[in-house]
């Protein structure tokens, strides 16, 4: 092992010494707005060294005195070169290509864009696209993006849960600037802990990802970028507050303390204490809760030397309450007066990332990522006590060079993970400690106009799932203008933290049953080992004189051994391995269509076929809709100084029937039919913009007020041995009305 990790670290090491070209993409536009060309290809003529602009139009390119010509191109908008004489930072305006026929043409930076020269399956979202819902959290982020599935996992805790190709977010990388922060203790609540204004952009990648970030995801991952004190306003203030009494404030404060020092102090506050029973079956529709949240983030940029650094600290204290009406927790904690849940959880977390450029040798960067937690959840659903403590380390170094030239690109490094667990379940401690060390290659090979492949390797050792390969592989290939076909596929590995994953289970009266628990080192249990396979095209054309784009995906993942989660006994609830025969496949097609000006359109249709092979047989996995139909509008009017502008956005979702886990061995007033109804829902959200300080927002949740009727089962008997508060398929409080205002000082 120590002559692969040799290997992998020194192999990249080659470079010749270049001065390098910073710049600037911007699209030409009537009101000079500094719109940013995101994915342009930037390289010098005749030659085969080239970049890409990041988010913010920007690049950098290696720079030699014989090179005088810089060609500027990106699909829909003129090829420009620029001569250039020196290493001198540029900014470039490109116009869009209808301008050439003296077309007047408006343009706007795209709230969700898609690269046509990537490798992987990615897709950036903008916080213009997080403005068009209330997104008061990470977990509401998704609700105008048709390849994350949203949906609540159960009836009592109002915890929102993510699926993505099928599965749930466990087999999701969830993480904040690239360090994974939604796993272990912090699996099931973890995306309500980062609110939706600290947030600037999300990536979100279908496939298994970059083996640069671990060797977990194996569905996808989600990224989410911060804001950053140099970028981000100098004040912000979002207020909300939403008809069923919710209220919100943000927060965010950022001054300059030197030339190279820069801090934002961020903080979040929402509380609901309002008691709703809308079905009147005595249980509340939704929890009562209040959070603080606050974070300080620092920032460091050091140009001359080639350094630039984020470092934050986080605390975080959140508090649930739900139940019967009746209950009182000062009174009914534990007891059989009424049935309630708490679920109490203070968080403490320190993370980082410094980045170094070397100055002489550009293409030449080391990068380290570092994070420290400590996750407290003390908690309890009726007579069920489940208490966490994770303690968690984790650190990653990076490097970056160039072979030869910038076509061929590599990374590597080392990753070191620490996780302490200590879980009282019930009457049981289960206390563990895992702890791996790892080291991983990538090779990106990019010549901007046809072809980019990205080849992973990462070897790892883990005290509790031994030594394994993890190999992972993208590629985008463009046959004709504007388009993209991508192939990938790879592997990923593992542990399920059975309890915080689905911490839902508390919340029946279901027997906890773990079968075959003596062999494996976790619970008793294996580590989950799957493939995921996958085809995209992406193709973009001019409809009626109109932008538009459709992309065709296909995934399929191979679980080549798992963790069964098996509810198909109504009285328990079972976990087991099972090798081979678990499989999920998805199907999606989604149009982007820019109708006319201002105006664009969002449709989508998904197919899932996720199948699960339990002790019963084989079934489709409980609550996952074969078919989903998505459709998103956007409009905004043209920008006025004088008079502001207004924004309306309007999302429709429509899921077909849903599996429900057998509950024929119940009595006949406890049983289910066998499929949910289909559910439609409509949201929809006006924004009137003042000026470039102060705007508010007026919007609907479930518009149409569709409501799933008792979906507790045996909510009459909480004690009893058929109360079940997982059969959720659909909204439960009805239609929810919100306001809110914005106010910030650049």
């Amino acid at each position: 092992m120590k002559k692969l990790l040799y290997i992998i670290l020194l192999f990249p090491l080659i470079g010749l010494s270049q001065d390098t070209l910073n710049g600037t993409i911007l699209e030409e536009n009537k009101e000079n707005e500094p719109i940013p060309v995101v994915g342009a290809n930037v390289y010098w003529l005749d030659t085969t060294v080239g970049a890409v602009t990041d988010i913010d139009g920007k690049f950098s390119i290696p720079y030699q005195s014989e090179y005088t010509k810089l060609v500027v191109s990106y699909v829909g908008y003129k090829t420009d070169t620029i001569t250039v004489s020196s290493a001198k930072a540029i900014t470039h305006w490109l116009k869009p290509t209808s301008e050439l026929d003296e077309i007047t043409v408006t343009s706007r930076k795209q709230a969700t864009s898609k690269s046509y020269l990537q490798a992987t399956n990615t897709f950036t979202v903008s916080s213009d696209e997080l403005l068009k819902a209330a997104c008061c959290n990470l977990s509401e982020s998704f609700e105008t993006n048709p390849s994350i599935d949203v949906n609540f996992a159960d009836a009592v805790s109002g915890t929102r849960q993510i699926k993505m190709l099928g599965l749930t977010s466990p087999y999701i990388l969830i993480a904040t600037e690239n360090i994974p922060t939604v796993r272990g203790a912090s699996q099931a609540y973890g995306l309500t802990f980062t609110p939706g204004t600290w947030v600037e952009s999300i990536q979100i990648t279908k496939g298994m990802g970059s083996v640069v970030n671990g060797y977990e995801s194996i569905a996808g991952q989600i990224n989410a970028e911060l804001q950053k004190p140099t970028k981000d306003d100098k004040l912000f203030v979002n207020f909300y507050g939403a008809s069923s009494e919710r209220m919100e404030l943000n927060t965010h404060f950022n001054t300059k303390v030197s030339d190279k020092w820069s801090t934002g102090l961020y903080l979040h506050g929402n509380t609901h204490q309002k008691e709703h029973d809308v079905n009147n079956d005595n249980f509340l529709d939704m929890p009562k809760y209040h959070q603080i949240n606050v974070m300080n983030r620092w920032q460091y940029t050091d140009t001359e030397k080639g350094f630039v650094g984020f470092f934050n600290f986080r605390f975080l204290t959140d508090e649930k309450q739900t139940g019967e009406l009746d209950f009182n927790p000062d009174t009914d904690k534990l007891t059989t007066n009424a049935w309630g849940s708490e679920i109490d959880t203070k968080r403490f977390d320190f993370s980082g990332k410094l980045g170094y450029v070397n100055p002489e040798i550009p293409w030449q960067s080391v990068g380290v990522q570092f994070a420290v937690s400590n996750h407290q959840q003390d908690s309890y659903f009726g007579l069920r006590q489940y208490d966490i403590e994770h303690n968690s380390i984790y650190s990653n170094i990076i490097y970056n060079s160039i072979i030869s030239d910038s076509r061929h690109k590599i990374k590597t490094g080392l990753s070191f993970t620490y996780d302490h667990y200590d879980e009282f379940v019930e009457d049981t401690v289960y206390e563990r400690t895992d702890n791996s060390l790892g080291a991983f290659f990538e090779y990106n090979f990019d010549n901007l106009d046809k072809f980019n492949l990205t080849a992973g390797l990462r070897v790892d050792n883990h005290n509790k799932l031994g030594f394994f390969v993890t190999p992972r592989f993208h590629a985008r290939y463009t046959p004709w203008e504007k388009s993209a076909f991508r192939a990938s596929f790879g592997r990923g590995k593992r542990s399920a933290n059975i309890f915080a994953e689905n911490q839902s289970l508390f919340a029946t009266s279901r027997t906890i049953n773990i079968i075959g628990a003596n062999g494996g080192e976790i619970y008793g249990l294996d580590p989950e080992i799957a493939w995921n396979y996958g085809v995209s095209y992406l193709q973009g054309f001019n409809l009626f004189g109109r932008k538009a784009d459709v992309t065709v995906d296909f995934y399929r993942t191979d679980f080549q051994n798992q963790v069964v989660v098996d509810w198909e006994n109504p009285q328990e609830i079972s976990f087991y391995n099972l090798e081979n025969d678990s499989y999920a496949n998805s199907f999606q097609t989604e149009l982007n269509y820019n109708a006319f000006e201002r105006f664009d359109v969002r449709l989508a249709y998904k197919y899932y076929d996720v199948k699960t092979k339990y002790q019963t047989g084989k079934a489709i996995r409980p609550l996952t809709p074969q078919h989903r139909f998505f459709a998103n509008a956007g409009y905004e009017t043209h920008p006025s100084d004088a008079e502001g502008r207004w924004k309306f956005d309007a999302t429709f979702n429509w899921l077909g029937e849903q599996r429900f886990a057998s509950t024929a061995s119940n009595p006949i007033q406890y049983q289910l039919p066998e499929n949910s109804p289909t559910v439609a829902t409509l949201n929809a959200q006006v924004t009137k913009v003042f000026s470039p300080k102060f705007e508010v927002y007026l919007g609907g949740e479930n518009i149409t007020n569709v409501r799933q009727d008792n979906p507790i089962l045996g909510a009459n008997d909480p004690f009893g041995s058929n109360f079940d508060s997982t059969f959720v398929y659909g909204p439960i409080f009805g239609s929810m009305y919100y306001a809110g205002l914005r106010f910030r000082i650049k």
